[in-house]
């Protein structure tokens, strides 16, 4: 489960931020997450949970999650489409000559902090 690993890496970002502008709270925090990162939001909303009660700065903090949507590009006719309807097939031309734009990603998008 790297959702675990996830939700530590972000806790320590927010850690850097809050020192670096002297936040004391998060409230809440909303990731993008790309719908093929291969992240499973409902794990990582279990694990963020029972990670965020055991740091001062980030209890209680609620978790926000946005879906990114994965769009391919094929180089072939140079079109975009929705990976996860189409998959690596371009559905315009049929090409196999097309790479992933977006939708693998996470970003930490907003923070509220008091």
């Amino acid at each position: 489960m790297h959702e675990l690993g996830t939700v530590f890496y972000i806790i320590d970002e927010l850690e850097k931020v809050c020192k670096e502008n002297s936040l004391t709270k998060v409230g809440s925090v909303t990731l993008e997450i790309g719908e093929v990162s291969g992240i499973i939001p409902d794990y990582l909303s279990k694990c963020w949970d029972w990670a965020v009660e055991r740091t001062d700065f980030m209890k209680g903090a609620k978790l926000k999650i946005e879906t990114l949507p994965a769009v391919t590009y094929c180089q072939n006719c140079e079109k975009t489409y929705p990976t996860m309807e189409y998959g690596k097939t371009c559905p315009y031309c049929q090409s196999g000559d097309t790479y992933l734009l977006t939708g693998n990603e996470y970003n930490i998008r907003e923070i509220e902090a008091m």
